[in-house]
């Protein structure tokens, strides 16, 4: 799939995305410091969140508690929402130094919204993963979607997944688990691998609401082409998500380690040139272990193998010498030639 300029998939290095989410409160200037930050630490795509509360909650929302905070859902969205103007001047701020920006519509309005000022691609969250009318609405735009799919099954989201492909718009779905912040016990690395062998028409990534770079660097060895964590210019913040929040120092070692492993990933199991100097001293080679006259006929207890690997017959081809019959004496601990040999 292609995100602005930016191609993504398995041929290509992780993209890393730095959801700033809500984690500016409501402040333009933090958010465009927080853009600022993951631009200094290499990042290539911000991602924030659109919530127009009216369109996106009901009255009931008010009564509602996240576990991750201590007033109602819908105060948290309506505190930390930017107003339309202001999202407007986040994005050109984002692109004007060159990078990406998404985010994630939470209501239809926003989408459409996003829509509107030219947003390249929609990230889909794990609580609109089943709403069906919302994803469908969205995928009628044609642009990229990336979709969470945490607090879901393979099975449960078949539906979903099949409103994009009949869209024919370019996808990836992202496992995710939806605690804030997620213990290990309860992070699925294996979600990666089902959801490559379920959806192959689909990119693979991970969005990750765990302590550290662990769980993300992993998923990267299992296939991961999107990393998604949240990220604030500062630990010190308050708000719901700055638990599970990187920082630019922990941003830049997330998109150097993951594009290190994505390499490493992708070499096949052979000797590289690099190592040849060492295997030429690192192997075995057959030598003889005791003293072994002329027109002896060699046992297995007659040799060994022993470093270095400068001998002509190397330790992989010992059985091959059993049984064979010396042309010249031998001396204990010098290698064996195939001249030293005779014939079968």
């Amino acid at each position: 799939m292609k995100i602005g300029s930016r191609v993504v998939g398995d041929d290509q290095p992780p993209l890393v995305i730095a959801e700033i989410g809500i984690n500016h409160g409501g402040d333009l200037s933090v958010a465009k410091h927080m853009v600022d930050m993951a631009h200094s630490a290499g990042c290539e795509i911000v991602k924030h969140q659109t919530h127009f509360v009216e369109d996106e909650m009901t009255e009931e929302a008010k009564e509602i508690f996240p576990p991750n905070a201590n007033k109602s859902i819908w105060d948290v969205m309506a505190e930390c929402s930017l107003s339309r103007e202001d999202e407007i001047a986040l994005k050109e701020h984002t692109e004007q130094l060159g990078m990406i920006y998404i985010s994630t519509p939470f209501s239809r309005s926003a989408a459409d919204f996003l829509h509107e000022i030219g947003a390249p691609a929609f990230k889909i969250g794990s609580g609109e993963c089943d709403n069906l009318p919302l994803i469908r609405h969205i995928a009628a735009f044609g642009r990229p979607i990336i979709m969470s799919t945490g607090m879901q099954t393979i099975e449960s989201i078949r539906q979903s997944v099949d409103i994009l492909e009949a869209s024919g718009v370019d996808y990836a779905l992202l496992e995710c688990t939806n605690l804030y912040p997620s213990p290990a016990e309860i992070v699925s690395l294996k979600g990666v691998s089902e959801l490559r062998a379920a959806f192959p028409n689909a990119v693979i990534g991970f969005s990750d609401h765990s302590i550290g770079p662990t769980m993300a660097l992993a998923s990267v060895a299992l296939g991961a082409s999107i990393l998604e964590r949240h990220f604030t210019d500062s630990r010190y913040r308050v708000g719901p998500d700055i638990s599970c929040s990187m920082d630019p120092a922990e941003l830049k070692f997330l998109i150097d380690r993951s594009r290190e492993i994505f390499v490493a990933r992708r070499n096949e199991k052979q000797r590289s040139a690099p190592e040849q100097a060492v295997y030429a001293f690192a192997r075995g080679s057959v030598v003889a272990d005791r003293d072994l006259p002329e027109g002896h006929v060699i046992t297995e207890a007659d040799i060994w193998a022993r470093r270095p690997g400068s001998g002509e017959i190397p330790a992989s081809e010992f059985d091959s010498v059993v049984g064979r019959r010396l042309r010249v004496a031998k001396k204990r601990n010098q290698q064996l030639s195939w001249a030293d040999l005779q014939q079968r």
